[in-house]
This record gives C-alpha cells, sequence and structure tokens, in this order.
C-alpha cells in the first residue's frame, strides 16, 4: 500500500481499441460528408485518416494500425483520404497514378511512363498540381466570363426561340383568315353562278314549257274537231259545214312553225367563267408558292420581326442580302418576251425588227407618234407590266448603252437632262459606259466593280418592288446590283452620309412600282448597238399567259 506522499506511478499508455468494437460515428460538424473508413462495420463507420493505394481501402486511426506495425504494409502508399480510390488507379496495370505528362497531359503510373511516354516531360502529381494551382484564378476568370457570354447568348437564342413561335402563331392565323376569306370569296362565287343557272333555266323554261303547252292544246282542238267532222252522216249538210268550219279555225289559230329550241343557252357560260377562275387560281397559287420557296431571306426576316418587336434595331441593307450567283434556270421560269415599240422609237434609232436597235447619224423618217421620244435616244418595250415576277436578257453589242425600266405614263417629250432613262424618279437603268457599270435612279449614280459582260439579264420583282440586273456567263448569274428600299428606320441625315444612292431608293424607289412599268432602253453613244437577247428556252409572254 502506497503512502499519500509517495510518488504516483506512471499510467499506462491508452491500449488502442479493438477493430472488432470500433466506436460508434459521430456526426460530422462540416458540410461535406467525409470519406468514410471501409473496415468499420455497416453503419458504424469512423472517419478515415488515410487511403491506401495498395488496398484500394480507407482507413480510421484505429485500424491504420496494421500499416505502422507490419512490415509487410509498410511499403503501402498511404495519402489524404480519397472518395473514389478506383479513379486513382491506371485502369491498364492497377498501378497507382503518380506521375503527369506533360506532352499528353495526361496522369500515369511507373508502368505507363516507362513505356508508351518514354521521352516525355513527366513531373510528380504534386509537382504539377502546385504549377496548375498557380494559374487556378486564370481559369476560374476565363471561365467566369465564357459563362457570362453563354448566359447572354442563350437569352439571345431564346428571344429568337420565342419570336419565331410568336411570328409563326402569327402568320399561322393570318393564312387561316385569308383562306377562310377567300373560301368565303369562292362560296360567295359560287352561290351567285348557281343562282343565275337557276335563273336562267326558269326563265327560259317557263317560255319554252308555254310554247308546249300551246301546241299541245291546238293539237288536241285540231284532233277533235276532225274526229267530229268525221262524224257526220252524208245527209246532214248542215252539221257538215259547221264542223268543216270549226276545224278550219282550229286550224288557222295556230298558223306557223313553233318557236323552236333557243340558239343559245345563256347559262351554260357559266362553267367557262368558273373555268377560268379555276385556272387563274391554280396559276397564282402555282405562282405564289414558287416564290415562297424561292424566298431566301429567314435570317433578315427575323431581324425584321426583330426590329417590329423592338422599335429600335435596324435592318440590314437588302440590297447585300442577295445571293451573288444563282442558276439561271431559275430565272428562266419568269422569262419575259420583249419585242421593241416603233411608236417610241427616237428618229436617231434604227429597228431591226422588233429585238436589235443602233443608234444612227442620219434621222429616220417615222411617222407622227404621241408616245415617240422626242430629245433623248430611248425606245420602250410592247406591252405594260404591273404585277408578277418578269425576267428578260439584253446583248450589248457596242458602244454606251442603259437598260432598265420606266414608268409607262412618263412624257416621252421631256428634255434631255430629264428624260433620259435614269434621271427622273419614273425610271431606273443599268449603264455602261465602255469602262464600267453603274445603276442610275433618280439622277444619282452609284458605280459598280464588276467587269464587263456583255449579256446583262434583268428580273422585276413587282411582289418585292425591286429590280435586278445579273451578269449572264455559262448559264450562271452573278448580281451586279438589286435595287430595293431598306426597311431600316433610319434617319435621312445618317443614311446620306453613309450611301446617298441608297437613301434615295429608300425615299423614292417604292413610289416606282404604284405605276406600270415597261422594259426601256437608251443608247447614249452613236455607236450603241443592243439586241434583245434570245432566252433559248420554250417561254410564252407574260402578258399573253395572263
Amino acid at each position: 500500500m502506497r503512502g499519500a506522499g509517495g510518488p504516483t506511478p506512471p499510467s499506462a499508455p491508452p491500449s488502442a481499441p479493438e477493430p472488432s468494437a470500433p466506436c460508434a460515428p459521430e456526426p460530422w460538424p462540416g458540410g461535406e460528408e467525409p470519406v468514410r473508413c471501409d473496415a468499420c462495420p455497416e453503419g458504424a463507420a469512423l472517419p478515415a485518416a488515410l487511403s491506401c493505394l495498395s488496398c484500394l481501402a480507407s482507413f480510421c486511426p484505429a485500424h491504420l494500425g496494421p500499416h505502422d506495425r507490419s512490415p509487410a504494409l509498410r511499403g503501402h502508399r498511404l495519402v489524404p483520404p480519397l472518395r473514389r480510390l478506383e479513379e486513382s488507379l491506371c485502369p491498364r496495370h492497377l498501378r497507382p497514378l503518380e506521375r503527369y505528362c506533360r506532352a499528353e497531359r495526361v496522369c500515369l503510373c511507373e508502368a505507363c511512363a516507362a513505356q508508351e511516354h518514354r521521352g516525355h516531360e513527366l513531373v510528380p502529381l504534386e509537382q504539377e498540381r502546385a504549377l496548375q494551382e498557380a494559374d487556378q484564378s486564370k481559369v476560374l476568370s476565363a471561365v467566369e466570363d465564357r459563362m457570362d457570354e453563354l448566359g447572354a447568348g442563350i437569352a439571345l437564342s431564346r428571344r429568337t426561340v420565342a419570336l419565331i413561335k410568336s411570328a409563326a402563331l402569327a402568320e399561322r392565323e393570318k393564312v387561316s383568315r385569308l383562306f377562310t376569306e377567300a373560301a368565303a370569296i369562292l362560296q360567295g362565287f359560287q352561290t351567285e353562278v348557281l343562282g343565275f343557272i337557276e335563273e336562267g333555266e326558269a326563265t327560259m323554261l317557263g317560255r319554252s314549257q308555254g310554247d308546249l303547252r300551246r301546241q299541245e292544246e291546238q293539237r288536241s282542238r285540231l284532233s277533235r274537231a276532225r274526229h267530229n267532222l268525221s262524224q257526220v252522216p252524208e245527209a246532214d249538210s248542215v252539221s257538215f259545214l259547221q264542223e268543216l268550219l270549226a276545224l278550219r279555225l282550229a286550224l288557222e289559230e295556230g298558223c306557223g312553225p313553233g318557236p323552236g329550241p333557243p340558239r343559245e343557252l345563256s347559262f351554260t357560260k357559266s362553267s367557262q367563267a368558273v373555268r377560268a377562275v379555276r385556272d387563274v387560281l391554280a396559276a397564282a397559287c402555282a405562282s405564289q408558292w414558287e416564290q415562297l420557296r424561292g424566298l431566301g431571306g429567314d435570317e433578315d426576316e427575323l431581324q425584321k420581326l426583330g426590329t417590329e418587336a423592338d422599335a429600335e434595331s435596324q435592318d440590314p441593307d437588302s440590297t447585300n442580302n442577295v445571293e451573288s450567283e444563282a442558276p439561271r434556270d431559275y430565272f428562266l421560269k419568269f422569262a419575259y418576251i420583249v419585242d421593241l415599240d416603233s411608236d417610241t422609237a427616237d428618229k436617231y434609232l434604227q429597228l431591226f425588227g422588233t429585238k436589235g436597235v443602233k443608234r444612227v447619224l442620219c434621222p429616220i423618217n417615222y411617222p407622227e407618234s404621241p408616245t415617240r421620244f422626242t430629245h433623248c435616244e430611248q425606245v420602250l418595250g410592247e406591252g405594260a407590266l404591273d404585277r408578277g415576277t418578269y425576267y428578260w436578257e439584253v446583248e450589248i453589242i457596242d458602244g454606251w448603252v442603259s437598260v432598265g425600266v420606266m414608268a409607262e405614263d412618263f412624257s416621252p417629250q421631256e428634255p434631255y437632262d430629264r428624260g433620259r432613262l435614269g434621271r427622273n424618279a419614273h425610271s431606273c437603268c443599268l449603264q455602261w459606259n465602255g469602262r464600267s457599270f453603274s445603276v442610275w435612279f433618280h439622277g444619282l449614280e452609284a458605280p459598280l466593280p464588276q467587269p464587263f459582260s456583255p449579256t446583262v439579264g434583268i428580273c422585276l420583282e413587282y411582289a418585292d418592288r425591286a429590280l435586278a440586273f445579273y451578269a449572264v456567263r455559262d448559264g450562271k448569274m452573278n448580281l451586279l446590283r438589286r435595287l430595293k428600299a431598306s426597311r431600316a428606320r433610319r434617319s435621312s441625315t445618317l443614311a446620306s452620309s453613309i450611301d446617298p444612292f441608297q437613301s434615295r431608293l429608300d425615299g423614292h424607289f417604292a413610289g416606282l412600282f404604284t405605276r406600270r412599268l415597261k422594259p426601256a432602253f437608251f443608247l447614249e453613244s452613236v455607236d450603241a448597238h443592243l439586241q434583245i437577247g434570245p432566252l433559248k428556252k420554250s417561254c410564252i409572254s407574260v402578258l399573253k399567259r395572263r
């Protein structure tokens, strides 16, 4: 027994708990659940202190003891707790990933480093991590910037999707309403035509049935009078005379043939009228469908819709949104035969049939005509254009030539400075001046950079209020310039400072399509000569088609 003042013997070191009876896990104060020990019983696992890359398991301090005591386990590599140990092993060699290849930017085991990556720059994982952590802030900053860009792009894409859906819904409603109105118009026309047939039938049938009735009654009277006469006795002279007189009177009542069948039934023309309406409707549907399929301005339409929705953004200039090259066969569907009108030709222009014209030095004694140009060496095509799409071609043979369109009601007696093609608001043209192409409208000129082409194609699009000029080579159409008013809502001052010619188009070009237009030709130099080009396709005049 020790005394009270005796020294206290040192206490024995606490023994480690047995693996078979670990303590119950305590709730983790942090936010993320820690890696649990793989040797503890399920449901009572303690937080792991280290993970073993050789055992592919994580151990709490109690179960980590064998790695400290056993010489066979001391060579295992222990690392801070890892949640997915299998990802830290090479899938090919099942060895720990300990090296990093900077050439191929992959983690390697020692076997991979010695085989496939020999000669590459290899560093320990910890060294590469330290280097990469130094750049982590830059990477995160770049990620944030990219996420901001993607956020803005997502917002724009969502707005575009909503815009497309709303525009499609509105267009679908408009089309449905228009089809309903068209069906109502056709239904009304059908009712009127059927009523016209019924009215004509009733009128003509009433007359014919009345004639039939009268003829049947007369025949019946004649038959009775003849029968009565045949029944008179031979000795009864009085009755004989009376019955014969009655027969003669019945015969005289209806002398002359009946009216006979009518020469023409007015209501039989109804089917012709309906057939004409059907053909016009079918042709119009086919033409409009071709135009719908030929439109390529989806992006422009989206921008237009966006402009209307915001009332603040600008539409791109439509003259720059046309394909620079297109197949000629597409335009030949709208081929229009142009014949020169000799009653409009200036006296210094010599016509060669209806297709060729050349400027001459001596005046030609043409007959007087109110439509003849008197101050400008110009000639118009026959027929006025007022709807649809038209395409024709011109061969420039020699000299300075201008080709385009002019309003039908433009006075041919205008002086030279105002009457020339493209120098007024009633016409526009493409000019070849011997050196370069340019376009003219309302007195302003816009030079074009394209080289000379002897064959020029002109496409007039009434529905789109546009006039396009093309250089035609080897079956291809190269756009020279497409004239059209821009849809952008720009101030006139800004537009003039950017492009005065486009500003002039924006202000006045659409008004040109409120008139009936004619193909027009201006031969400016004394040697000018042109020919209406053969389209070399089976086509008929648009005016004749209508």
